[in-house]
């Protein structure tokens, strides 16, 4: 008896402490974008008993490991096998009612008449190509009575972790919480999810990610040097901008602020502009790049000569994990770089 206890005792220690692992886990990796209990954000609610209900450990653990590329959701290749273990845990914690993945068979189906299902029932919140609904979880990006977007199902993460039987429960019983219904109370038959869930497993040969894989840079900033003084540099760089169709902000000292006024060097200038209608649309993409807004050019004079410098926006997409950024990345580096080489032309 005193030694059942004493197991029972050390199990329940053993437990708190991977409790309290995949807690420190949690505030460490996730909770940035998933919140701090799972509400959610940029990433999606996890606490969401719809969401709980309807996924295993295993795709957890999976969707840790392989992250969601392209799609914000990193792969934590850092983490071990028993970290990764010690999270799933905790993110069970948050399950307040009991219920498991419903078990379902997957019978072969046809991957044709799939495809005309997903079009026709799918694609206007998966996307034409199963690459995701638009933005990220930030309500700014969605819809404000949807707690979730349309996850990518053309995914090499999520085909990873996702098995058939899980893709057809979630199209036969929907995931409540979220815009997601019964397919089957909207009158398809469960052949009839079959054939879809085929469809999206045929996905696997050609994910959407690889086709447009993460073009990144490997530069993180522009720079060209001015052939002008340091007061026509920064004149040139404002009319070029506004030939641009951007608004100046403020130009201002690089260090305005981190030293006494009066103190600033002058040497150092960094002048803001701004584009309203590209700031939304931006923000509308992946509300991360206010960080990076609104958009700067800095101007430095060292040992006679003068330089041009502002971040390679080439290089967010790689920062962000965001392949819906690829265009505009490409379009805001065509016009850093005929600004800056307007400004020292």
């Amino acid at each position: 008896m005193i030694k059942s206890i004493a197991i029972l005792f050390a199990m329940l220690a053993a437990f708190s402490v991977q409790a309290k692992d995949g807690a420190s886990l949690f505030a460490q990796n996730c909770a940035a974008c998933h919140g701090n209990r799972g509400n959610g954000g940029v990433g999606v609610p996890l606490a969401l008993p719809g969401f709980q209900h309807g996924v295993s450990d295993a795709f957890l653990a999976n969707s840790i490991r392989h992250g969601r590329p392209g799609r914000i959701m990193p792969a934590f290749k850092n983490l071990s096998d028993s970290e990764i273990s010690s999270l799933v845990k905790y993110l069970r914690s948050w399950q307040t009612t009991p219920g498991k993945p419903q078990k379902v068979k997957v019978n072969p189906g046809n991957v044709a008449h799939g495809k005309q299902l997903f079009i026709k029932s799918c694609s206007a919140c998966h996307g034409a190509q199963g690459q995701g609904g638009n933005g990220t979880g930030f309500t700014f990006s969605r819809p404000r009575d949807q707690p979730i977007i349309a996850p990518a199902l053309n995914n090499s993460g999520f085909l990873a972790a996702a098995s058939d039987a899980m893709i057809k429960a979630a199209l036969m019983h929907g995931r409540k919480g979220t815009p997601m219904t019964s397919f089957l109370k909207q009158g398809l038959s469960e052949q009839d999810i079959d054939d879809l869930v085929n469809y999206v497993r045929s996905f696997a040969q050609h994910p959407y990610d690889k086709q447009v894989a993460l073009k990144g840079a490997e530069s993180t900033i522009l720079s060209y040097e001015s052939p002008y003084d340091m007061q026509t540099t920064i004149k040139n760089v404002q009319r070029a901008a506004i030939g641009k169709n951007f608004r100046i902000i403020r130009v201002q000292s690089l260090d305005e602020g981190l030293v006494k006024p009066g103190k600033e060097n002058k040497k150092q200038t960094i002048i803001y502009f701004c584009n309203f209608q590209l700031l939304n649309t931006a923000l509308t993409v992946d509300p991360r790049v206010g960080l990076f807004l609104p958009c700067r050019v800095t101007v430095v004079e060292k040992n006679g000569k003068v330089e041009v410098f502002s971040i390679n926006p080439k290089y967010l997409s790689r920062i962000f994990n965001n392949y819906e950024l690829n265009k505009l990345c490409d379009d805001m580096d065509n016009v850093y770089k005929d600004i800056l080489e307007d400004a020292t032309l």
